[in-house]
């Protein structure tokens, strides 16, 4: 099993069971903010982890990562974009 999850957790199809969500009503809190361990804020960072960081080349060149800068808005598209 564990081989299984070195893939990804299986899909649940939106049936998870919300245990966070539970704890948030029988604890009388107005947000589930209150009860996640380490919340997000509202621009999706996660103060406590200082997330997302910046990632140096060195990190992209060893996981083969390349970035592509955007095309500008006077650039037509080739064949391939159409």
């Amino acid at each position: 099993m564990y081989n299984a999850f070195c893939y990804g957790a299986p899909p649940h199809a939106g049936i998870a069971p919300g245990v966070d969500r539970m704890v948030m009503l029988l604890s009388g809190e107005e947000t589930i903010r209150e009860v996640i361990p380490f919340p997000m804020n509202k621009n999706a960072a996660d103060v406590m982890m200082d997330a997302p960081g910046y990632v140096s080349d060195k990190q992209l060149e060893e996981l083969n990562i390349r970035t592509v800068a955007p095309a500008s808005a006077g650039e037509e598209k080739t064949s391939e974009e159409s």
